[in-house]
């Protein structure tokens, strides 16, 4: 598939998908591990660890990383929109791509998220 820049007609056409979010209840939809820069690994399943991130990802053996800030989370339908092609979604960098609203007013930091058996913290983004 050959892959363009949208035009910004072309994304606000798809911005009644993407608030169709589920706000509740949402879909873990790919968890991808980043092993080394520029490099990134689907897995069908992950372990969380509280000093380490998700185990296998570079995250912790990054310059200064914030153990506030161990996963990146992402909204799917943002995701398919801007990649267009589902092989593409492993390149946004994010470890999982959820189908659910990730506004800061559904998501305000301190919520709780429980993926699996794992229960994540949103934190505030960074400035």
């Amino acid at each position: 598939m050959s892959v363009r820049f949208l035009k910004t007609a072309e994304l606000e056409a798809g911005l009644d998908e993407i608030r169709r979010s589920p706000s509740d209840g949402g879909v873990l939809q790919l968890i991808v591990r980043r092993p080394d820069v520029g490099e990134r690994e689907v897995v069908e399943e992950g372990d969380l660890d509280v000093a380490l991130g998700l185990v296998g990802d570079s995250w912790s053996r990054r310059r200064s990383p914030n153990p506030d800030m161990q996963l990146n989370i992402m909204n799917a339908r943002v995701l398919a929109l801007v990649a267009q092609d589902k092989a593409r979604w492993p390149l946004a960098g994010d470890q999982l791509i959820l189908d659910m609203d990730l506004s800061e007013r559904n998501l305000p930091p301190g919520t709780r998220l429980a993926i699996g058996s794992a229960v994540i913290e949103v934190t505030a983004k960074p400035h």
